[in-house]
């Protein structure tokens, strides 16, 4: 293993960086693969083995990590594809491909992603987002989605030792959680991507496409019974119809130990005990329900792609890196040190054990991503559909308020 450079945030640095002493400098053949990461995507352990791992096997290579924070990264991303010193290879957000990959500057991975990774088991909620007019630039890396968190306790006392699992038992729980004392569930006004996968488990989208034109669809009958489900859903607790789940942070609020279930993250139950100790060992999870029980229901899947630059100056070694990190002896290493998901569903026996981690694995076979269009970033710097759904939920029609959010995308999607 050979000292490495790693670049980044002074902080970041001293608290993940590879150092050691005694190793052997690198021959004159030696050549540096630089990657970015984006800050906390990984443990120091995590990136200790693997690094350990491919220098070993690979003499020649010498890893680079650069550590990238999340604010401002498109810009900067967009900035590295157009000029003459990328990285050659750079952590993405899943949803992130489509616009790098209309710079024209990614490097198409298809073969290699059919060849060497396996790409038809892939989470579609990764690689479809990673897939353009059918060539692949993004590599799935580890996805994340959202469960239902609840309160054991609060189950217990309304008698409910069955958990749900279709839209119907849920909506029935809920409702005989909910009383004057406690909230069936917590779920703001504005949690618009719970709202996507209500709309994509009726069979709707957030928008379509139609020969390269992009528009908004949250009009559609299927899209509006989505939408009448949340308002169902929204109206068995106290959640405010014009805030999103931040505001303020739903955690703080279930930790209060009124609130019966949330929609979130596995992760965040760390943060729930941490702010109310008395709930640690009492928290449980749940897929969210489907329309029926054959499956869970659609959720979003957030996560991280990993793609080449066209001008990466080691563009094979930086492949050969990622074809690492997406075989399954580091996917299953990632998603035991990170409770990931990892890549290809078949792969979550892996986390047996971690309730949580297991729970979202379930649903991620349901997952989705939001739509495959580089103009998407826009949409949701205006977010029409926030409002959208508080106008709904204060009594508004759901058809009108539909159709002006639905052109305000159309607009976002055609324009940028």
């Amino acid at each position: 293993m050979k000292i490495r450079k790693l670049a980044g945030a002074v902080a970041l640095i001293s608290s993940v960086a590879l150092g050691g002493c005694g190793y052997l400098p690198a021959g004159d053949d030696s050549r540096t693969v630089t990657v970015w990461l984006m800050k906390d995507s990984v443990s120091k352990g995590f990136l200790d083995r693997f690094t350990q791992s491919y220098e070993e096997e690979h003499p020649s290579v010498e890893l680079e990590f650069v550590f990238q924070e999340w604010s401002g990264i498109g810009p900067k991303v967009m900035e590295a594809l157009g000029g003459d010193d990328a990285p050659d290879v750079i952590e993405v957000g899943n949803t992130q491909v489509a616009q790098y990959a209309e710079s024209g500057g990614l490097s198409d991975l298809t073969l290699e992603s059919m060849r060497d990774l396996g790409s038809e088991d892939w989470l579609p909620g990764l690689a479809e987002p990673g897939s353009i007019n059918g060539q692949q630039y993004g590599i799935p890396w580890y996805a994340a989605n959202r469960v239902v968190i609840y309160n054991k306790d609060l189950f217990a006392q309304a008698g409910i030792t069955e958990l749900p699992k279709t839209r119907e038992e849920w909506i029935d729980i809920s409702e005989r959680l909910d009383s004057a004392d406690r909230q069936g569930i917590y779920l703001a006004g504005q949690n618009w991507y719970v709202l996507a996968g209500f709309i994509w488990d009726e069979g709707g989208e957030l928008a379509d496409e139609n020969g390269g034109d992009w528009q908004g669809a949250l009009g559609s009958p299927a899209a509006l019974r989505g939408m009448d489900f949340y308002k169902q859903l929204q109206g068995l607790g106290d959640g405010p119809k014009d805030a999103d789940e931040q505001t303020p942070p739903q955690t703080d609020v279930f930790a209060k130990g009124d609130v019966a279930q949330i929609i979130s993250v596995p992760g965040s139950a760390g943060l729930i005990e941490q702010a109310n100790p008395e709930l640690k060992g009492k928290l449980g999870y749940f897929p969210i329900p489907g329309r029926s029980a054959k499956k869970p229901g659609a959720v979003f899947t957030g996560g991280s792609d990993l793609i080449v630059p066209d001008k990466a100056d080691e563009r094979r070694a930086g492949i050969d890196v990622i074809t690492a990190l997406a075989s399954e002896k580091w996917q299953t290493e990632l998603a035991r040190t990170m409770s990931y998901v990892p890549n290809k569903p078949a792969l979550a026996r892996v986390i047996e054990g971690q309730e949580g981690t297991a729970a979202m694995a379930e649903g991620a076979t349901q997952g989705r991503a939001t739509p495959n269009s580089p103009h998407w970033a826009a949409v949701e710097a205006e977010n029409p559909i926030k409002p959208y759904m508080t106008a709904v939920l204060e009594g508004g029609d759901p058809a009108d308020e539909a159709r002006k959010a639905s052109e305000r995308i159309t607009v976002k999607l055609t324009t940028g």
